[in-house]
């Protein structure tokens, strides 16, 4: 007779296939980027970055959003779930935008002539890198655990209004920054490198939410954890007094 499996085996099964079909997908959109897409009769080979650069762009966009919402939810509920996930996509989104400012360096390069320039969408994003550098600061040097969630709450929250200037940044500014891809006119691409593009896009974010499994459960535990040593600590000092 089948028995059921413990729900952390199926929470890991379900993982391994998120991460997989992830995996399966962002092989195919790089195939479709790197070799099905016509080169770009501008930029050339060099444009084919495109297809990670941008993804990653909109993953750490994502990641920062839930970050915002998680924020509001914690100093709404006071729940400790809420900062988990505020931690894990923090990490997550800060990884990404560190991709981002990478790739976007290696396409500047052939295109601007330059690997960094102050342009205002390289400079704004910049600008969020360190903004979420900065909450893992506070988290570190915060002290108390609730002071540390409510501190890094309030960062999380600010921090996000930089993602819609980032994405305006290219209309309220002169910026070598090309514009957006996707207007209310439609995609200003063949459609090859709309297709290549969109499973890229749907790959990303299949590998964040597998991160964000992989990363809430570390965090989980890490408190988990630190609620134990707490428990530990507290019967020690209680035994230490009564003896």
């Amino acid at each position: 007779m089948a028995t059921n499996q413990p729900r952390s085996a199926r929470k890991a099964n379900a993982g391994m296939f998120l991460g997989l079909l992830a995996g399966v997908t962002l092989a195919i959109g790089l195939y479709l980027g790197l070799v099905y897409a016509p080169e770009d009769a501008v930029q050339g080979n060099a444009q084919r970055i495109f297809y990670i650069h941008v993804p990653m762009a909109w993953v750490a966009f994502l990641a920062f959003f839930v970050v915002f919402c998680a924020g509001i939810m914690f100093l709404w509920k006071r729940d400790l779930i809420w900062d988990q996930i505020a931690r894990a996509s923090a990490e997550i989104g800060l990884v990404f935008t560190t991709l981002v400012l990478l790739t976007g360096s290696f396409w500047g390069r052939p295109i601007w002539g330059t690997w960094w320039t102050w342009d205002a969408r390289l400079t704004t994003t910049l600008l969020l890198w360190f903004i979420y550098l900065s909450y893992f600061m506070l988290r570190a040097y915060a002290g108390e655990r609730d002071r540390a969630a409510r501190f890094s709450a309030v960062i999380g929250i600010i921090g996000f209004i930089d993602v819609p200037i980032i994405y305006m940044s290219v209309d309220w500014w002169r910026t070598l920054h090309p514009g957006p891809v996707f207007t209310s006119s439609g995609a200003a691409m063949p459609n090859q490198m709309l297709i290549a593009m969109l499973v890229c896009l749907l790959g990303f974010t299949l590998l964040y939410v597998y991160l964000m499994i992989l990363k809430f459960g570390i965090e989980e535990s890490k408190d988990k954890l630190l609620d134990y040593q707490f428990a530990l600590a507290e019967r020690e000092a209680e035994g230490a007094i009564s003896a």
